[in-house]
């Protein structure tokens, strides 16, 4: 009988010579012509790790109309989450698979919605740390800084019909690129939370505006966003936002401590 080796034991060995395991399959794959359909489609990108499609959708194949969610899911960036039966049909919530791709994906959103390749590290450690030293005032100058640096053809080539849409885009996808735990369209019993964030001691619950000062802060405090996690043992910061879409920055920054 022929002795059998551990797969485990290769996984040691392969540390144990100095290799390194990284995300090689995504050098060598990256598809240039899904960041021109995300250009196309104008995808809201945080809705990318919770589409809700049904079988016509996900088999269907059109090189003339290609479908985002259908190349996201045919090509492994998507996979099946849960199933469901709405209004009589069968769908499904489709999820991203694993951190990995999670982290990649969100490194190509980065480049496709600011052209800031070089200098999109310092912008993550900028926002990241800040939050996680509860400095506010260091996490508006950092988006502040991080939206003057876009350039102006980033809007002026792209119909942005949702400004809004565009701006939370940005903040989410520095922050989910670093494993950043959130949620964005975090749903409660009276309303969306545009985005809510969670770490080891503290929770940032975010409303974005446009061209509506004070409006963002006061949303949250109305519908009461927060009520949800009173329970969690953590500090709570409501922070709103409101970008002007004829300066494309911040304009407004309110926020408290609950």
């Amino acid at each position: 009988m022929q002795d059998l080796t551990p797969p485990i034991l290769y996984i040691l060995l392969f540390f144990a010579k100095g290799r390194e395991y990284r995300p090689y399959w995504w050098s060598t794959g990256n598809p240039s012509f899904l960041i021109d359909l995300l250009k196309q489609q104008k995808c809201y990108l945080p809705e990318v790790e919770n589409f809700i499609a049904d079988d016509i959708i996900l088999d269907s194949f059109d090189v003339d109309h290609i479908d985002l969610v259908a190349l996201l899911w045919q090509t492994g960036y998507l996979t099946f989450a849960e199933k469901f039966t709405k209004r009589e049909k069968i769908v499904y919530r489709l999820k991203v698979p694993n951190k990995e791709i999670q982290l990649s994906l969100n490194e190509l959103f980065i480049d496709y919605l600011t052209d800031q390749r070089h200098a999109k590290n310092a912008w993550q450690d900028k926002l990241y740390d800040s939050l996680a030293a509860a400095d506010l005032d260091a996490f508006k100058q950092g988006l502040s800084s991080l939206f003057a640096g876009i350039p102006y053809q980033n809007y002026a080539n792209k119909i942005i019909e949702k400004y809004e849409g565009y701006y939370a885009s940005v903040v989410y996808t520095y922050l989910a690129s670093l494993g950043t735990p959130m949620v964005a369209e975090d749903v409660t019993s009276k309303g969306r939370i545009d985005l809510s964030i969670q770490l080891t001691d503290k929770i940032y619950i975010i409303e974005f505006k446009v061209d509506q000062p004070g409006r963002a802060l006061a949303q949250i405090k109305e519908r009461g966003y927060h009520e949800k996690f009173l329970g969690s043992g953590k500090t709570i910061y409501l922070v709103g936002i409101n970008f002007d879409s004829k300066e494309k920055n911040i304009t407004d920054f309110a926020w408290e401590e609950i």
